[in-house]
């Protein structure tokens, strides 16, 4: 199979998944549908279910092994339901966390970084990654996942951001599944939540770091000073002062 016809294969397997799964979950709510519902940043209830359909989605479609991003993707996403679904939402921040966690108190929020960084560095493993690569490698995912998992605070802000980050890496499969999400999202009636939101980050890390081999620490770095950043400075704030960035934020979402 060419190129071309493999990346339309990928991006229609991963906008069918993506849809379909949803759709599914949609019509039939593991646990009832109030388990999955949360408050967005306007008042209005949305669910969260998209967000398992998406991991599935991204990781069947990804143009990677697939048990390497299914480990990425559906691992990082069984630790996001877990925080979704946790009580210890008061903590916010990597500073909460550490902060609970030297108190002696195991947050949610840490379960899902230590979850991450294990599948992570898991898959860098399948990927095939040396052993002095591997913590470098699942860092990067870990990080990956969990910066796209703070953009996830606006309607379709998260997808927007995966879409452009999928394509820069010719992953056509989660990009395709990205956008196959977006209506609802920016409609208001969904949101990724921590499983859709860390998945997509997870698995676009990974692609990364099996793309990208010799520039994977820049990326690191440049991860970590933006999740430093965002512990200071409000991501919206700063989308919101730049106009170009503000138009391409809005662009879709209700009035």
């Amino acid at each position: 199979m060419t190129r071309n016809r493999r990346a339309v294969a990928q991006a229609a397997r991963g906008a069918g998944l993506a849809w379909g799964v949803s759709q599914l979950l949609l019509a039939s709510p593991p646990g009832g549908r109030r388990r999955w519902e949360r408050t967005n940043h306007r008042g209005r209830q949305v669910s969260l279910l998209p967000g398992p359909a998406l991991a599935l989605a991204a990781a069947a479609s990804a143009d990677l092994p697939l048990a390497a991003a299914a480990v990425a993707g559906v691992g990082t996403a069984a630790v996001g339901v877990y925080d979704d679904a946790a009580t210890s939402g008061a903590v916010k921040g990597f500073r909460g966390h550490a902060a609970a966690l030297r108190r002696g108190t195991l947050t949610s929020g840490a379960v899902k970084v230590l979850g991450i960084a294990c599948a992570g560095t898991a898959a860098c493993a399948l990927l095939g990654e040396r052993r002095g690569d591997l913590l470098v490698g699942g860092a990067l995912v870990a990080a990956s996942a969990n910066l796209l998992n703070l953009l996830d605070l606006r309607p379709g802000r998260a997808l927007k951001a995966g879409t452009a980050a999928a394509l820069s890496l010719r992953q056509a499969g989660p990009a395709a599944a990205a956008v196959a999400l977006l209506p609802a999202d920016l409609g208001e009636r969904t949101m990724l939540g921590d499983a859709g939101a860390n998945a997509l980050g997870a698995v676009l890390g990974l692609a990364f770091v099996h793309r990208h081999p010799r520039r994977r620490r820049a990326a690191l770095a440049l991860l970590t000073a933006a999740t430093a950043a965002s512990e200071v400075v409000s991501f919206s704030a700063v989308i919101d002062a730049v106009p170009p960035l503000r138009w391409v934020d809005r662009a879709g979402r209700l009035a």
